[in-house]
């Protein structure tokens, strides 16, 4: 089925839609809010307007290239997600296998018409890069634009396995094709690597108003009572509440780990324990981007030098056994070693 058109955010499509007419519109943006509130969709409402063959203030919805920007079917609209790393040896076989994977969940999504958070396993790696890069070297299908959605840009691993791949994505981003627009979504700014960020212009999208959530709602044909509505807190993405609920628990879990690493030394190992390795493997990148939030609140909020420091050191931490998960490694082992790394950093 196509995709459900953007709801909310006129204003940045107003001011998208002025920089359009105007011949300014920025090749890299990096669109920023809560999971749920639609910078996805707002992407490929992007993507229909440079698209449309009847161009106005909003994409017709109606024309050829409208409908099959809705039915993820364009063949210059790339857009990219966080899969599992490829099991090929060979490198082309590492792409050619990545965009397999790409193709397979664009086709769940057509079917469903909407999706929830990737595996906490799957990530933006080699593959991926090379990927990007090897569709941006090709001309367009049609002549015109092309849109480049790289959603949960967060996901975007360092390639320090493969400088070659990484250098080329970073020029890429840095002096994009002409005529061609990428646009990269995360809920989570400060996880997208530095490099990235700077190379981007930032739109931040705000909460959506209750009376367009309901009105969502309304037209899905969700049975969403005004609690419901309420509990939705501006994203229209919590009222299927799959992704809401993997993010309440890592939440749950990542305060569970600060807790134990400024506790009990026996705490430390049961919370490793209790995770299980086949509920870590499916959750546990998602617990340490969440633990990365709860680090970085405590460096803004510190009021305190040394307590901001700690607070980066375990980031670093963190950051590096996100890394390790990206591998073939026991997420209960990397969890006892990551809390005994934060303990350490708490008594130093």
């Amino acid at each position: 089925m196509p995709l459900t058109p953007v709801t909310g955010h006129e204003l940045v499509r107003r001011q998208l839609n002025a920089a359009i007419e105007a011949g300014r519109l920025p090749q890299v943006l990096l669109l920023t809010g809560p999971n749920g509130i639609g910078k996805q969709r707002l992407a490929l409402w992007l993507a229909g307007r440079l698209l449309c063959e009847q161009p106005g203030a909003e994409p017709c919805g109606q024309c050829p290239s409208c409908r099959r920007v809705r039915e993820l079917a364009h063949p210059d609209v790339h857009w990219l997600v966080p899969i599992p790393r490829p099991k090929a040896a060979d490198t082309d076989k590492q792409v050619d296998e990545a965009a397999e994977l790409l193709e397979a969940t664009m086709a769940e999504r057509r079917a469903s018409g909407r999706w929830g958070a990737p595996d906490g396993m799957s990530s933006h790696g080699i593959a991926s890069a090379r990927l990007l890069m090897r569709r941006a070297a090709l001309k367009a299908s049609e002549g015109g634009w092309r849109v480049f959605i790289i959603g949960r840009a967060d996901r975007l691993v360092p390639q320090e396995s493969s400088q070659e791949a990484a250098n080329a994505l970073l020029k890429l981003l840095e002096e994009p094709p002409p005529r061609s627009v990428f646009v990269l979504t995360t809920a989570e700014p400060g996880q997208v690597l530095p490099t990235i960020r700077s190379r981007a212009v930032p739109i931040r999208l705000g909460r959506l108003s209750d009376d367009e959530v309901a009105a969502f709602a309304r037209e899905q044909g969700l049975d969403a009572c005004p609690a419901a509505i309420t509990a939705a807190r501006g994203a229209i993405g919590r009222l299927f509440d799959a992704d809401d609920q993997v993010h309440t628990r890592a939440m749950a879990t990542a305060r569970a780990v600060l807790d134990a690493a400024r506790g009990d030394p026996v705490e430390r190992t049961t919370i490793a324990l209790r995770q299980g390795v086949n509920l870590a493997r499916g959750e546990f990148t998602a617990m340490l981007d969440a633990l990365v939030s709860l680090l970085e609140e405590e460096a803004r909020t510190s009021g305190s030098r040394p307590a901001t420091a700690r607070a980066v050191n375990a980031i670093e931490r963190v950051m590096e056994t996100r890394e390790l998960a990206q591998g073939n490694i026991n997420p209960q082992l990397a969890l006892g070693v990551l809390a005994e790394q934060l303990a350490s950093l708490e008594a130093a």
